[in-house]
């Protein structure tokens, strides 16, 4: 059986993963169509980086600013799949080195 203190630890663990996955990106806004046809949540600050303002509950049914609907997903199930100025994600750099740091 698990125990209650291995479950925590585990939790943990992912909790620490999910942190350096997320510190990875670079706030390019490619992925969310900075480039094209940006997610209406989609903003840029003052120093040319992105950022979603409901990041936290961006998953699921979204608009972009030319009103074409889409799916929200998480980075990890686009990776094999384009989008303008794809070049610049860390994501797809570093899946393309087997990510390897």
């Amino acid at each position: 059986m698990v125990s209650e203190k291995s479950s925590k630890d585990y939790l943990k663990c992912l909790e620490k993963k999910e942190k350096e996955w997320e510190k990875l990106c670079i706030r390019c806004g490619g992925c969310c169509g900075a480039y094209d046809d940006p997610c209406l949540h989609l903003k840029k600050r003052k120093n040319n980086k992105f950022y979603c303002e409901i990041y936290f509950d961006r998953l699921g049914s979204r608009k972009s600013k030319e009103g074409e609907e889409f799916n929200c997903v998480s980075v990890k199930e686009i990776l094999n799949t384009y989008w303008k100025k794809d070049y610049l994600c860390v994501y797809k750099k570093l899946s393309k080195k087997g990510w390897q740091k």
